[in-house]
């Protein structure tokens, strides 16, 4: 995660309570997580069915996964999120390697750095899916149709995507159950409640700093290997 992503992720922040602490807006939140909570299990189903839709139509789930957090926490908001966006991932590799073959081919035929990732995933697939999964450096939701034309095998794709999607998911649906602190009523005594407000803001701060280490971690070393695939297939042109 970069310092302008840092950033925009901390304005987003601070919109959504900006947002969610205002009426009636304050009030809709409220009332739809109460409901949400009467419904929990229908909820949850439902939900894991639109994030799953969401994945394969390559639509963002930053929204969705923000809700969540909101809806239902982040004990349960994260295996939620983990779960659709593992079984979009899951489809959409799979589309990608049986049926949307040409379209996939062609969108990476447009592009060095994917032509790179499909060759380098023939010497280590679940390590290259899990840095692309931690880093920033690819679009998320082109990933899953790109690496079914790749050789990773399918189970370490499963795995290295599970992995790689977990610190992002665990950060937005933190976010989310932030969001709901602030805009719920609270019964404590005011100390109290600053105090417990304080320790998840400071807890939120920690995270957005530890994914964004990993971040810049696996983008760092997810260019290398993409750049030493660059230079091998040079050198095999120029033979």
């Amino acid at each position: 995660m970069t310092l302008g992503r840092a950033l925009l992720l901390a304005l987003l922040v601070a919109a959504i309570v900006a947002a969610a602490v205002g009426m009636p807006l304050r009030q809709w939140l409220v009332n739809g997580a109460h409901w949400a909570e009467h419904h929990r299990y229908a909820v949850a189903g439902l939900f894991i069915v639109a994030y799953t839709g969401a994945t394969v139509l390559a639509v963002p789930g930053t929204i969705l996964t923000l809700g969540a957090g909101f809806l239902f926490g982040l004990a349960l908001g994260a295996p939620l999120v983990s779960a659709g966006s593992l079984l979009g991932a899951i489809a959409a590799f799979l589309i990608g390697r049986f049926y949307m073959k040409d379209w996939v081919a062609k969108r990476v035929a447009r592009s060095p750095r994917l032509q790179a990732l499909a060759a380098v995933t023939r010497y280590d697939g679940f390590t290259i899916v899990l840095l692309a999964r931690l880093s920033p450096l690819l679009p998320y939701n082109v990933l899953n149709y790109v690496f079914g034309l790749t050789a990773v095998r399918f189970r370490d794709y499963v795995l290295g995507s599970w992995l790689g999607m977990l610190p992002a998911t665990v950060l937005y649906v933190y976010i989310g159950s932030l969001t709901k602190t602030f805009a719920s009523p609270t019964e404590d005594n005011l100390d109290a409640a600053g105090a417990r407000r304080v320790l998840l803001v400071t807890g939120l701060l920690a995270t957005v700093g530890l994914v964004a280490v990993i971040a810049r971690r696996a983008t760092r070393v997810l260019r290398d290997r993409l750049a030493a695939e660059d230079r091998a297939t040079a050198e095999r042109s120029a033979e």
